[in-house]
């Protein structure tokens, strides 16, 4: 469980770096997009495990991982844009 954790979050390193290269515009800055992968990597990761879905292998997860981070910063900027 904590292995998986800590898995998740070096993965979400890399693909926060990628989803705020893939989600350019104007966001929060690269730490803050960095962060936002993490976590976003953490909740696909789990999404994924829960819907049954699972290639498995480093490119699957990081794949998964984009996916997340891509997807929650989308969300906080639409947050923000209305707020």
């Amino acid at each position: 469980m904590v292995h998986g954790i800590i898995w998740w979050i070096v993965v979400g390193l890399i693909a926060g770096w990628a989803a705020g290269k893939i989600m350019k515009g104007g966001g929060y800055g690269v730490i803050a997009d960095i962060a936002l992968g993490v976590v976003g990597a953490i909740i696909g990761g789990w999404v994924v495990g829960l819907v049954g879905f699972g290639g498995g292998g480093l490119l699957w997860t990081i794949l998964v991982a984009i996916l997340g981070a891509v997807i929650l910063i989308w969300i906080t900027r639409l947050i923000k844009k209305e707020v």
